[in-house]
């Protein structure tokens, strides 16, 4: 496929955020862009008011006009897509160009100089925060994103076209083996997406794998201590990071002062002084290591990232802050493994010693739910309060015994309790609370409106 020949690109599934993404680069390109998705959402009328098409009807009469020429139309889905969609049935058995979003990244990474983020934790983090490094130097960047970026309000970032790319290496379904990274980090291989991998060993050789497709002279980038997981060819250039330990590039004199965290960052060619994070959160003190170590290695100057890091302001729905006040505080996130949560209830913690902490979480896939259910049970029984949604199917069909009332059933927690989305504003009513967190990686986002508004009315 060579993408300087098409004209027009359906996307179905286009309200994914790394659908988004490419949608929005390839308008950037001059393309003819449209697409489907099963429901409305703010990516999608952020799309519309970009004037992209989009339809919700899954209805080969609501294909856009831009599709005539199959010759010059290219189709990008997402796997999250059911196999009995009808737009894709007719796009496939009419013998369109259909790739998946992973294939089209990657043909994308290989006309650019491509950094890619990858672990089961921290990558979109990461990828935002190199990405905004990267765009406030002489540097430069191109990026797509997995999350939407509080600085630049979108998940796309194009700068010049020889700048470094920096994208999101997603290890589900094997994805970040379509990539053809220059530079690759790696920031957890935690096990998860065990429906794909079977066994967190076959997760960890796909890890393997990715960091082994650096072509000579690459830079790979890894946490301190995962780098015994990892055997890559002598000809790549292998670096640590690390904020508990001394590394290639770590942090000391770590601390929290005034609600900014404020470090010294360390690397062999010297320090840079005083860095000052203010997104909340010890693991994103960790998340930036790795963010400006790459950027080191990419030319970066220290003046640059002394000056720009603290303007930096996050992602949507990474301990995002909705509601902040003396009174009330009122948080959401997209953790949905336990490990998540686990960093995200310490980093509330440590901000918020002694206040009463109540969740409210969305498990994320039935398999995920199954195969992590004691993980889940012991760190959502650390909430002072914790209610649960039903289980957000996604692309999956229901496993039976598996639903949120056996997480619960697995809990010591008394306040523990199943409730429904139209019950969630009288919960939040009810509920006594400092802090209100809302996690989880499901359609938990369309609440959040609601429950800002009702814990603004509390206070």
């Amino acid at each position: 496929m060579r993408l300087e020949v098409i004209d027009s690109v359906y996307f179905v599934g286009i309200g994914g955020i790394g659908m988004s993404a490419i949608a929005r680069y390839f308008k950037t390109l001059g393309k003819s862009v449209a697409g489907y998705d099963k429901t409305e959402s703010p990516v999608t009328q952020a799309l519309i008011n970009e004037e992209i098409d989009v339809t919700y009807t899954d209805s080969v009469e609501a294909i856009s006009e831009i599709c005539t020429t199959k010759e010059r139309t290219l189709v990008v889905y997402t796997p999250a897509i059911p196999a009995d969609n009808i737009i894709l049935n007719y796009f496939k058995q009419s013998e369109f160009e259909v790739l998946k979003r992973s294939e089209v990244l990657g043909l994308i990474s290989k006309s650019f100089n491509t950094i890619g983020v990858a672990g089961t934790h921290g990558k979109t983090s990461v990828t935002t925060l190199l990405a905004y490094l990267l765009h406030k130097s002489s540097v430069g960047c191109n990026a797509f994103l997995g999350g939407i970026s509080k600085n630049f309000e979108t998940n796309l970032v194009v700068d010049k076209p020889e700048s470094p790319v920096v994208v999101e290496a997603d290890e589900f379904d094997r994805s970040f083996l379509r990539l053809s990274p220059k530079s690759a980090i790696i920031t957890s291989m935690d096990a998860d997406h065990l429906d794909i991998y079977n066994n967190h060993d076959a997760l960890l050789e796909s890890f393997n794998e990715y960091a082994n497709k650096l072509p000579a002279g690459g830079n790979l980038l890894i946490k301190k201590g995962l780098e015994t997981n990892i055997s890559v060819n002598t000809d790549i250039n292998s670096f640590t990071y690390s904020i508990d330990e001394k590394a290639d590039f770590y942090a000391e004199n770590i601390r929290l002062e005034s609600g900014r965290y404020l470090y010294d960052f360390v690397y062999s060619e010297g320090r840079i002084d005083g860095i000052e994070l203010f997104v909340p959160g010890l693991v994103n003190v960790e998340n930036s290591v790795a963010a400006i170590a790459m950027s080191v290695l990419y030319g970066v100057t220290s003046e640059e990232i002394i000056t720009s890091i603290p303007n930096y302001s996050g992602v949507q729905r990474r301990f995002d802050y909705r509601v902040k006040t003396d009174r009330l505080i009122y948080i959401d996130d997209y953790a949905h493994h336990p490990t998540e949560i686990a960093f995200t209830l310490r980093s509330i913690k440590s901000l918020y010693p002694g206040k009463k902490i109540a969740a409210i979480f969305q498990p994320h896939l039935y398999s995920r739910t199954n195969d992590f259910a004691e993980g889940f049970a012991t760190e959502l029984d650390k909430f002072d309060d914790i209610a649960l949604l039903d289980i957000y199917p996604a692309r999956e069909l229901p496993i039976e015994g598996v639903t949120s009332a056996m997480l619960i059933n697995k809990m010591s927690n008394k306040t523990a309790k199943v409730i429904k989305k139209e019950d969630v504003e009288n919960h939040v009513i009810n509920t006594e609370f400092d802090v209100m967190l809302t996690i989880g990686a499901g359609d938990i986002d369309r609440l959040v409106k609601i429950i800002e508004k009702t814990v603004q009315k509390k206070i």
